[in-house]
């Protein structure tokens, strides 16, 4: 297993570091690193990544410079959507530790300056939760099942389901359960799985239940949440048909508007607001609720990020975004204008664990090799522009998508829904690769017998964290050294941005007092637009050029733009 320790060895710490406790809101423009747990570090030999390896990571992710860690769901779960589907929400699954263990990494990121982000997921549980079990045992019109969408079929005997809503994950997003006395009963609402019944937000016991997970993990010191489905929870509440169903070649869009994007929901987070501010007034630090919000327009996800909602929201359009000057411009300044306009800062991304990686994203057809360059390219632009950002695990080794795991090796449960590898997540999930020339990559504990729970190529020898942090010219450098820039140029911070003139297939701008960034999206070289040596580059950049398919920064006197 690769090992980065603790420089003194120690594993608590009495307090948070100066840095958490700053009077400038800390997230407003962070870099905050997401580990996916299950395939960040294993600390035990089992194959699965755990609290413990990422505890051991730390040093790794302060050396590369991020201010925080997102942490993926550690909590108790059947794992049939590996830990999106929740049984206990105030518990830490064996498979990836326990809560001392949790405590542990907390108090040793904040020793390091780092925060820590837990993701909470409120639109659904596990079937296997304590509160559905009840559900099923009690049956029709009782209190357990009223804290789920229970509905009789429609049909002669109720053998249809309740309405035409789609699953997320492929198939309808109902499922008919038996009732206690052996026969064939109601139906229950699961937007992405049937082992994900989604929970029934109208019933007041399930936001009280919520706001007690949060200050649970709030007492625990983390310093925010990351918000699954921050667009749903609430469902019209009666369940009518959607005029637009979604085929199943459209799995995974929201676009059932009686099932999304529901009025309703920003009460909750005017509520969850309150509790974050309620413990930022006690000690000054101030807690984070950054959303998943997964809506058409900048203009609709604005409205998440009003002054007493949530603080942030990812923004996605980059992520569907071709690799086009015009339509980078375009999402940009959307963001800018209708995000930015609320008085929060746009939270940008260019990879998570639902998307394919932008090495293999932006490589330019199944025989592309642009694919390494843009990547570096688009890595300078996001960390160039106003706000923060999320770099998701791997990213900053350059790591292509796994395009060719067999059928048999595949969890993504989409792939069980519908058969189909067309959106399959488990290509950007495959365990890191930390050190060596085979797998496991340092991944698992040395002397382990173990595989990795997902099968790791062999050409990932020429990404591994070691050989990358040996490489000056290596991926890991240039996130380093863009995020050490961040740090120290106050151009660089929330501030403004000012598009500049630039040819055709070119996107240049200014932040604040003469940070410009320059992006070439053609296969070309262009002029620079600005003289002399660049700050950064992506790509060798020769004084008064800019390549094709590079990005560069340079400080410049803004009455010369």
């Amino acid at each position: 297993m690769f090992t980065a320790p603790l420089e003194d060895g120690s594993s608590t710490a009495a307090a948070p570091s100066p840095a958490l406790t700053a009077v400038r809101p800390w997230w407003r423009d962070a870099v905050v690193y997401q580990v996916y747990v299950r395939s960040f570090l294993d600390s035990t030999g089992d194959g699965v990544g755990d609290l413990a390896g990422v505890r051991a990571g730390l040093p790794y992710l302060r050396k590369l410079g991020v201010d925080g860690l997102w942490l993926s769901p550690f909590y108790p779960s059947p794992q049939h959507d590996h830990g999106y589907d929740v049984s206990d929400y105030t518990a830490v699954d064996p498979l990836y530790g326990d809560l001392a263990e949790f405590d542990r990494l907390v108090a040793d990121a904040h020793r390091l300056g780092l925060r820590t982000v837990v993701d909470v997921v409120p639109n659904h549980c596990s079937a296997a939760h304590p509160w559905f079990r009840e559900a099923l045992a009690e049956g029709p019109d009782s209190p357990a099942r009223s804290l789920f969408h229970f509905a009789d079929g429609r049909g002669e005997h109720g053998e249809l389901p309740p309405n035409n809503w789609r699953a997320m994950f492929g198939g309808p997003a109902w499922s008919r359960v038996t009732e206690p006395d052996g026969r064939p009963g109601q139906w229950y609402l699961h937007l992405f799985t049937p082992e994900q019944p989604d929970l029934n937000w109208r019933d007041p016991r399930v936001g009280e239940h919520f706001e007690h997970v949060l200050r649970f993990w709030l007492d625990r010191g983390v310093d925010g949440f990351r918000i699954d489905v921050a667009a749903g929870l609430f469902k019209h509440p009666d369940l009518p048909d959607s005029p637009d169903p979604a085929a199943d070649e459209r799995t995974r869009d929201s676009v059932n508007p009686l099932a999304w994007n529901r009025p309703e929901v920003h009460g909750v987070w005017r509520r969850w607001r309150a509790i974050c501010e309620e413990y930022t007034a006690r000690d000054g630090r101030e807690r984070l609720l950054v959303g998943e919000v997964s809506v058409p327009t900048p203009a609709e996800q604005a409205r998440y990020v009003r002054p007493d909602e949530l603080h942030q929201a990812f923004f996605f359009h980059l992520l569907s975004a071709p690799w086009n000057a015009a339509a980078f411009r375009t999402a940009v300044a959307e963001a800018l204008r209708d995000i930015a306009g609320t008085g929060s800062t746009v939270t940008w991304v260019l990879n998570n664990h639902d998307q394919v990686r932008t090495v293999t994203r932006y490589a330019g057809g199944p025989t592309g090799h642009f694919g390494a360059a843009r990547a570096r390219a688009a890595a300078l632009l996001m960390l160039a522009l106003p706000g923060a950002a999320y770099v998701y695990q791997g990213e900053e080794l350059g790591l292509p998508e796994v395009v060719d795991l067999p059928d048999e090796v595949l969890t993504d449960p989409i792939f069980r829904r519908t058969g189909s590898r067309r959106f399959v997540r488990d290509g950007c999930r495959v365990p890191l690769p930390w050190s060596g020339h085979a797998s496991p990559f340092g991944f698992t504990a040395e002397g382990s017998t173990a595989r990795p729970w997902l099968p790791q190529p062999d050409w990932f020898a020429e990404h591994s964290a070691d050989r990358a942090l040996l490489d000056t010219g290596s991926f890991w450098h240039l996130y380093r050294e863009a995020l050490g820039l961040r740090a120290r140029l106050p151009q660089l911070g929330e501030g403004t941005l000012r598009w500049l003139e630039a040819p055709p297939g070119v996107l240049a701008f200014v932040r604040g007092e003469g940070l410009v960034c320059a992006v070439n999206f053609g296969d070309e070289p262009v002029p620079a637009p600005v003289p002399g040596q660049p700050l950064l580059s992506s790509a060798p950049c020769p004084p008064g050029v800019l390549p094709g398919n590079a990005a560069a920064w340079w400080v410049h006197d803004p009455a010369h733009s």
